[in-house]
């Protein structure tokens, strides 16, 4: 009698690459901010400096912060409290250096006199930290203070989930637009060197994602 054995994958392959992603897009667009635009900052003669602010803080924090936060329950070897908290927190810190990205666009497009909200990129981006917020808000009140009561928290886990990837997908969504958007404005042609980092950092983003999905679905070698 042939016995069946079944092939038991574990995150950590994907926690790994992941992290290795992580470093990749973090350094790709430091790089292409420092080097190849102006620099960063928050208030500026040189408004691209302050424009700059926004590609930064957004992917750094719904992005790769986020992405930390949602891997958490796989990558980090603790009770189910403290991964708890460590998710709030990332979610906390995504959160935060989103909303002064999109503060930082707005500045920029006001000191200019450009519109504001009239592209995609733009839409989906307003959509992704408004939902993002409402996620952080009901998964706080409902998981750490007041706490809904048990079944109420049994019950809207899968709802927290969905959300939260959804909004996830969403970030990714708007960075890739947002990159497009702006390789266009920037002119760029193909052979430049500034062309292919900018399309590096959205294969690499679209990577990062798909890893941190990996990291979800298969089991945690700790668990």
């Amino acid at each position: 009698m042939v016995k069946r054995q079944s092939i038991q994958l574990s995150a950590t392959p994907a926690v790994v690459l992941a992290h290795l992603l992580l470093v990749a897009v973090a350094t790709l667009i430091l790089v292409w901010l420092l080097k190849f635009q102006d620099g960063v900052a928050l208030s500026s003669a040189n408004k691209s400096k302050i424009f700059n602010l926004h590609p930064l803080l957004m992917v750094f924090g719904l992005i790769l912060a986020g992405g930390e936060a949602i891997m958490v329950y796989k990558t980090i070897p603790a009770t189910r409290e403290a991964q708890k908290t460590i998710h709030l927190i990332l979610h906390l810190i995504a959160l935060v250096l989103g909303s002064v990205g999109v503060y930082a666009v707005f500045k920029f497009h006001n000191e200019l006199h450009i519109a504001n909200l009239y592209t995609l990129h733009s839409w989906l981006g307003i959509t992704t930290i408004s939902l993002f917020g409402l996620q952080w808000v009901l998964g706080f009140f409902s998981f750490v203070f007041p706490k809904a009561r048990s079944y109420a928290r049994a019950s809207f886990i899968p709802w927290h989930v969905f959300l939260g990837s959804a909004v996830f997908l969403l970030a990714i969504c708007t960075a890739e637009s947002g990159l497009v958007e702006k390789f266009t404005f920037l002119k760029l042609q193909s052979g430049q060197q500034e062309a292919l980092i900018v399309n590096f950092i959205g294969l690499l983003i679209f990577l990062f994602a798909l890893s941190v999905g990996l990291t979800v679905v298969l089991p945690s070698r700790f668990q």
